[in-house]
């Protein structure tokens, strides 16, 4: 028997964007586009990268090669004081609006932030994480880089979820992690706001046969650069859905007609029928990394 899920599920995916530095403000703009999509049938909202916590875009906090400056330690730290540490809010949100959450959060463990996804189930339970691997460019200065043990993918009745942040859908081998896991929606959040963004988002449905929801940051230029948006829904022959959309905030929404994986499956499965394993094997390292391992 295989497994049992909806025929065509409702999703939205946000465009918005994150309030500087001020976290619960962001919480109540997420609760709020959480209620647009639900009130639109939705059953699975995406959010984009960062959305809580926030993409300070345009900053340098303080730092030459060699050098780092007073000033710049301690905008790290007011940043750092805006990231979450456990997800109940998130939780809440998930239950009150009783929908599946897919929400970009800056994520603080001990003495590091990690730019995460988090997974909410409708109950208001966390269904699972991932943690960018990693950060582009000048994000390296203010995000460690996660592991492979949140490489993976989410069982929903809906299908299988999983996400790339940002650039992850530029690394080959990630995107086959995600592809031999059987990823169905395939969830793209971002603040790549270029015109190439597109032609990527269809490139890796098309290649991964699955569906792709990529939710951007729309952010009005200020302190925290300007972010265009381009969110945008594609289905697995590259058709785009929804988008992009460009002209502010708002909501994406589609039917994504579940049996369509199936069909495009028929002429290419990368991890399948298409796959050479006698000359090409990809080994993904899903242990937990840890500095100090003690009882």
């Amino acid at each position: 028997m295989g497994r049992e899920t909806k025929a065509r599920v409702r999703v939205a995916v946000v465009q918005a964007g994150s309030v500087p530095w001020d976290t619960a403000a962001s919480l109540a703009r997420l609760d709020y586009w959480a209620g647009e999509a639900a009130a639109a049938g939705a059953e699975l909202v995406v959010f984009p990268e960062a959305f809580i916590g926030g993409y300070p875009k345009g900053l340098d906090f303080g730092v030459t090669v060699g050098r780092r400056t007073e000033a710049g330690r301690r905008l790290f730290a007011r940043y750092a004081a805006g990231a979450v540490e456990d997800v109940a809010a998130l939780g809440a949100v998930a239950a009150e609006r009783g929908v599946w959450l897919v929400a970009g959060a800056i994520e603080r463990e001990g003495g590091t932030l990690y730019c995460t996804v988090f997974y909410l189930r409708p109950d208001g339970t966390v269904a699972g994480k991932h943690r960018k691997v990693m950060p582009t460019a000048m994000e390296r200065l203010i995000w460690g880089a996660g592991d492979g043990s949140t490489l993976g993918v989410v069982e929903t009745p809906l299908g299988r979820v999983g996400a790339a942040i940002c650039w992850e859908s530029y690394m080959p081998q990630l995107r086959l992690a995600l592809y031999g896991q059987g990823v169905e929606l395939y969830c793209a959040p971002t603040v790549d706001d270029r015109e190439t963004w597109l032609p990527t988002m269809r490139h890796i449905a098309m290649e991964g046969r699955c569906f792709v929801l990529s939710a951007c940051q729309w952010q009005r230029p200020g302190e925290w650069g300007e972010i265009a948006g381009g969110s945008v829904i594609v289905d697995p022959l590259g058709q785009v859905l929804a988008g992009p959309k460009r002209d502010g905030e708002g909501l994406l929404v589609a039917d994504l007609e579940m049996g369509k994986i199936r069909e495009a499956q028929f002429d290419l499965d990368v991890v399948g029928h298409y796959g050479r394993p006698d000359l090409f094997r990809l080994t993904v390292n899903r242990q937990v990394q840890r500095s100090v391992d003690g009882d």
